[in-house]
């Protein structure tokens, strides 16, 4: 069974990112409102963002708003800031555990297929 989970790491504190908002949305087909939900402790999402029949392939979003997150941990930032929401597009093309990281810090930040 296929499923869609993330998580973020603030790689400048070197610990999770606890308490950051991700907006999920699903770009080429008709979904309802985008998902809204924030990391927990551990930097991670309670619920898998797509599982069971809603898992599907096609194309999405994940806008993770990190400049949110680094003024909330008390980090002065530029105005405007240099990474604000940090926007990863990608598609599923099969069923599988797809899983999208984000490793952020205030100036820079990379992502990848986990698993």
């Amino acid at each position: 069974m296929g499923r869609l989970t993330t998580h973020v790491l603030d790689t400048a504190a070197g610990k999770p990112a606890a308490g950051l908002r991700v907006v999920f949305k699903v770009l080429d087909r008709p979904a309802g409102q985008p998902v809204e939900a924030f990391t927990n402790q551990d930097g991670r999402l309670d619920q898998p963002l797509l599982e069971g029949a809603a898992f599907q392939p096609g194309r999405y979003e994940l806008l993770f708003h990190v400049g949110d997150y680094f003024r909330a941990q008390g980090v002065t930032l530029a105005d405007p800031a240099f990474l604000d929401i940090v926007p990863i597009r990608f598609g599923i093309s099969e069923e599988a555990h797809y899983h999208v990281p984000l490793l952020v810090s205030p100036y820079g930040y990379s992502t990848y297929r986990g698993s």
